[in-house]
């Protein structure tokens, strides 16, 4: 399937030194925080294929939805603007509704936003339609991107990825045995998981998640994966106890943080010299360190961790709670 080039690819992947003294283990990260246009981050993968088919059917506003701080909402909103195109974010609000990170760079943009409180977003579905139905009647051609551009045709941005990493294996003579991703709303991981199973190479594939609990998580990748189907030759059937999903490292909640995690971050960029965000990969990191620690993924050896972007989420409040501290 056709796509737009926009990303800088292939990212690089480099060893990460941060777990060697403790574990006896070999850690490596893919920086897909280095895909470019604003640091969008893993975002941009799946937005090559959206927007590509978003300009097929000659369509001139991007819609989609996510949190106040969401990567996703930015990285469509920046790429409206390079298009030409006009974009509505439907944001739920939360963290005092300032215009900061994420939120600031979408009106930076000149994206139109509506927010919603969190009894209004129960409703996403109707108020995206009667949105979508406004812009019709205004003469617009809108087009519905879902929540982090999770849908088949977004999540082939992933598979793409996966086997990207199969032919830097061959140029660094390295093979990974686990992949390490973030998930939330799913995408990410099932075009890793699709690329995993249509190449026959049974690497793990371990999502942590930042948003739902394991049984959500999985039924929502498995979705992403039945849509995938479409696009591909193959055509895999898929069950939830396929996916593997690890839910206790969300803490306080989709984005919130805790003290352990952000001094975690902290520790971790003054030793490597790599900035992750509290909201999506640094919970993540946090949570491979501690599975680790706590003697879990024993098969696992040569571990890649995808760092999938983020740094907007380094709100004032998060910033004040780790400095504000010391």
């Amino acid at each position: 399937m056709d796509k737009i080039m926009i990303a800088n690819l292939p990212t690089k992947i480099e060893k990460v030194h941060f777990f060697s003294k403790d574990f006896d283990k070999t850690v490596f990260i893919k920086r897909d925080d280095q895909t470019g246009m604003a640091t969008s981050g893993n975002k941009l993968r799946k937005l090559e294929y959206l927007l590509n088919d978003a300009q097929k059917k000659k369509c001139d506003y991007l819609i989609t939805n996510g949190g106040i701080q969401s990567n996703h909402a930015r990285a469509t909103a920046v790429m409206a603007a390079k298009y030409k195109m006009n974009s509505l974010l439907i944001l739920k609000e939360g963290e005092k509704g300032k215009t900061e990170g994420n939120l600031f760079f979408n009106k930076l943009v000149g994206s139109k936003i509506k927010m919603l409180d969190e009894q209004q977003y129960q409703n996403l579905p109707s108020i995206i339609k009667d949105l979508k139905e406004e812009l019709i009647d205004s003469g617009h051609n809108p087009y519905v991107i879902p929540m982090g551009g999770s849908n088949g045709m977004g999540a082939l941005g992933y598979l793409d990825a996966y086997y990207e990493i199969l032919n830097q294996e061959e140029q660094l003579g390295i093979e990974f045995d686990t992949i390490v991703v973030t998930n939330g709303s799913g995408g990410t991981y099932a075009g890793l998981f699709y690329g995993n199973k249509e190449s026959k190479r049974n690497k793990t594939i371990i999502g942590m998640s930042v948003l739902n609990q394991r049984e959500q998580a999985a039924r929502d990748i498995v979705h992403v994966l039945e849509d995938i189907n479409q696009y591909r030759d193959s055509h895999f059937r898929f069950s939830a106890e396929e996916i593997n999903i690890i839910d206790c490292y969300i803490g306080l909640g989709y984005g919130k943080s805790q003290m352990d995690e952000l001094k975690f971050i902290e520790k971790f960029a003054q030793e490597e010299g790599i900035i992750l965000d509290p909201v999506y990969t640094g919970k993540s990191m946090y949570g491979l360190y501690h599975e680790l620690k706590n003697g879990n993924l024993q098969e696992s050896q040569n571990i890649l961790f995808i760092h999938t972007g983020g740094i907007f989420g380094w709100t004032d409040e998060k910033m004040n709670m780790l400095f504000d501290s010391m």
